[in-house]
């Protein structure tokens, strides 16, 4: 569990950290000029990439759970077999 959390919080730090590298709103145009715009203004980065992060959050999980699901049913079995050896 530790280390779900670990790798959970490392992942948000790192997206965190990507969403600061976007480019800065350009600056206001000059008010004597009529003002509007003065410069090409950064694309938005974020385009449903939230979306995207919790998206693949939910399908590791998923996955997670049936792995841990699979191998404790596979212990399950391999105790039943050892009670049917010893049984016979």
């Amino acid at each position: 569990m530790k280390k779900l959390i670990t790798t959970f919080l490392i992942t948000l730090l790192i997206s965190f950290s990507i969403s600061t590298l976007a480019d800065p709103p350009a600056p206001p145009g000059n008010p004597g000029t009529g003002g509007g715009g003065g410069g090409p203004v950064g694309a938005p980065i974020d385009g449903g990439l939230g979306i995207l992060l919790v998206m693949g959050a939910a399908y590791g999980g998923k996955k997670l759970y049936k792995a841990r699901k699979d191998k404790k049913e596979k212990e399950n079995e391999s105790v039943a077999v050892e009670d049917q050896a010893d049984l016979l």
